[in-house]
Formats: C-alpha cells, sequence, structure tokens
C-alpha cells in the first residue's frame, strides 16, 4: 500500500453515528444549530480563546476575517505558505507585500517588517509554519507602533500555545483550518479565533448574508456556514486530539533519531516556550553536503509509494496567476528553502517501521 503524506484522523465509526443521531431527529442540517454551537464552545475551551466563529473552511473565513476588519490597500504577509493565504488577500482587492523569512524556523523575518510598510499598509498577515510559531511579541509591537491589525494564519498551528497562552489569542484575529489533511479535522471546515467582543456579531452576520432578522439585510454578506455533520465530526475529533499529537510525537522522535544529525539535513528545532502540535515533518536537503537533492529524494520515494511533499514549493509569489506581479528575487531566503524543503509522511497511524522505511530509502546513497 502506498505511503501518503498524510492521512485523515477519524473518530470510531459507530462513535460519529451516534453524534449525528441528533440531526435525523431535528432535521436541522446547517444554520448555526446545537452542534454548531457546541462545536464552537468546545473550540473556545480547547484553544483558550474568548470566542471562535466556525466557518465552511479556513480559506472563506480568511477572506470575511479581511472584511470585517475594513482593511484596504497593502497587507505585509510571506510567500511560505499555502496558496489559500494569497489569494484570500488578492480576491478581497488587497496588494500582497512580501516579506522575507527567517532561515530559522520559516515563519515571517521580524527584521524585514518595518522596512515594507507604507502609508498605504493596514494590516500585518504572518503564517504559523509547520507548528512554529511567528514572533508574536515582536509582531505586536510593530502593529501598534504603526496602528496595523494582525490576522494570523494559524492553519499549521491548531492546538500550539506559546508561554501558555493559546496561539489563536494573539492579534486581532486568528484563522485556523479543519481541513481534511491537518491535525485536527471537521472533515472540511475553519474558524476565526479574536477577544474583541464586537466581532462577534459582525462575523456571524458576515457569513450568514448580512440577515440581522428574517425582514432585515443590513449589507452584501457571503454564505461561510459550517454545517451540523461538519460540527458532529469536529465534537468528535477534539476527544482525540490529544492523543492523536502524542501519537505524532512519537512519529516525530523517531525521524529525529535518524536524521537529526545527518550532514546536509537540516530539521527544525523546538521553539523555546512552544508546546508543539507535531503539524508536519519538514526536511531540507542541502545538496553539497547531503549528497542529493531534494528531488532526487523526492523521486526515491516516489519510486516506493511513498508520498512526500515539497510543500511550500513553489513560492505563492511565483504562480502563473500572479506572473508581473511580483518576483521571488525579492524573498531570497524563502526561495533559498522552498527549492530544498520536502515534508515526509505524518499522521497519527503512521507505524514506526515504515518511519524506518522511509529513513533508509532517503539516506540510501
Amino acid at each position: 500500500m502506498p505511503i501518503n503524506v498524510t492521512k485523515s484522523s477519524l473518530p470510531p465509526f459507530e462513535e460519529y453515528i451516534d453524534e449525528i443521531r441528533s440531526i435525523w431527529e431535528t432535521k436541522w442540517l446547517t444554520n448555526m444549530g446545537e452542534k454548531h454551537s457546541q462545536f464552537e464552545k468546545e473550540l473556545e475551551a480547547y484553544l483558550g480563546v474568548p470566542h471562535v466563529s466556525l466557518f465552511t473552511n479556513g480559506h472563506l473565513a480568511l477572506e470575511m476575517a479581511f472584511e470585517v476588519l475594513r482593511l484596504t490597500g497593502e497587507v505585509i504577509t510571506t510567500p511560505f505558505t499555502f496558496v489559500s493565504t494569497t489569494h484570500a488577500i488578492t480576491r478581497k482587492g488587497l496588494t500582497p507585500v512580501f516579506c522575507d523569512i527567517s532561515p530559522k524556523d520559516y515563519t515571517m523575518d521580524v527584521t524585514k517588517i518595518e522596512s515594507l510598510i507604507t502609508e498605504k499598509t493596514t494590516a500585518i498577515v504572518p503564517v504559523h509554519v509547520y507548528g512554529n510559531v511567528c514572533d508574536v511579541y515582536e509582531i505586536d509591537r510593530i502593529a501598534k507602533k504603526y496602528n496595523l491589525k494582525v490576522i494570523y494564519d494559524a492553519a499549521h498551528a491548531f492546538g500550539v500555545s506559546l508561554n501558555g497562552q493559546g496561539i489563536g489569542g494573539f492579534g486581532d484575529m486568528s484563522m485556523f483550518s479543519f481541513h481534511a489533511t491537518k491535525v485536527f479535522n471537521s472533515i472540511e471546515g475553519g474558524a476565526i479565533t479574536f477577544a474583541n467582543e464586537q466581532y462577534k456579531s459582525q462575523l456571524y452576520q458576515i457569513k450568514n448574508f448580512g440577515i440581522t432578522s428574517p425582514e432585515s439585510v443590513i449589507f452584501a454578506g457571503g454564505n461561510g456556514k459550517m454545517n451540523e455533520f461538519s460540527a458532529a465530526m469536529g465534537i468528535c475529533n477534539i476527544r482525540y486530539i490529544n492523543e492523536n499529537i502524542k501519537k505524532r510525537e512519537e512519529i516525530v522522535e523517531r525521524y529525529k533519531d535518524w536524521l537529526l544529525d545527518v550532514p546536509g539535513i537540516e530539521l527544525l528545532q523546538a521553539q523555546e516556550g512552544v508546546v508543539s502540535n507535531y503539524a508536519y515533518l519538514p526536511v531540507l536537503f542541502k545538496e553539497s553536503e547531503f549528497g542529493k537533492t531534494r528531488d532526487e529524494v523526492h523521486a526515491a520515494l516516489e519510486k516506493e509509494q511513498i508520498i512526500a511533499r515539497k510543500y511550500f514549493y513553489p513560492l505563492t509569489n511565483s504562480f502563473e496567476c500572479y506572473n508581473g506581479r511580483f518576483s521571488s528575487n525579492e524573498t531570497p531566503v524563502a526561495q533559498f528553502v522552498a527549492d530544498r524543503i520536502l515534508t515526509l509522511p505524518l499522521y497519527a497511524e503512521l507505524e514506526l517501521q515504515d518511519v524506518d522505511r522511509i529513513c533508509s530509502i532517503v539516506l540510501e546513497k
């Protein structure tokens, strides 16, 4: 059987059936029903945040967050991310200004942010990468100095905390993705976390067509409501999230046993004060020292039906749809990493013997 880069975590089948049984009784399938409300409350408790607003998916949540915050002009962000981040910015008529990344943790290089701020800048959209967190304290300082909004793309950071605080509690808002491939899933889904009470009704209205009552629509909102079946899956999966993260940690440690001290291979180091979710296993290959390129390792694994992923490659500022608008030459560290990074298979059900097999192929000369 092929080994995929990830595999969705699912609760016991009968447990999910029991969770959705009441939906057959109420016939309430969507429009913020009981499961939706319960899931929001359980997420607030688990993530350690004051407020959660659920959405159909993380991408739509990010777009609607930009609308609620009334962003205009330029937004400083990173090209080392899934294309959704950049698309959400451009689809809202905003201009992404790309900041390079830190070679240490692949998050936004905070030393370069201020040089990118202009009179048109209204926000910073940093990305927590592979479960590694941004320098939230320095970003907060810069944002306050220049009166900018901060919206974190926290799609990789479910359950991560920094110095005892849930990562969703930083910035004006944070977006989480509950896509099937993530550490935690609700089949498909997403959420915005926030502290400011005034955003609660605004997010509710924008994901429900701008409706405030059966006869009142105050603005042209969209449809971003999570359905009850997805919420039920989230309720089930949250019961197992700590167990699954523990299994992922054991797998990451096995990878480290094989790869940590190999010349030409770089693994991300643990961040001080961060409780990780072990979301991904990114490996950076330096051909001159290791003897093989990232692409050669990728091909060797693929030949054995092991699916690794060049994640993130290419950079979002070099995709065809943005030809002529941006240049990856302006973010050289991000380009260097993108050309050499490979994420190896990692999911809770991955057997340690499969990790051994993967690593032996990686290291085969």
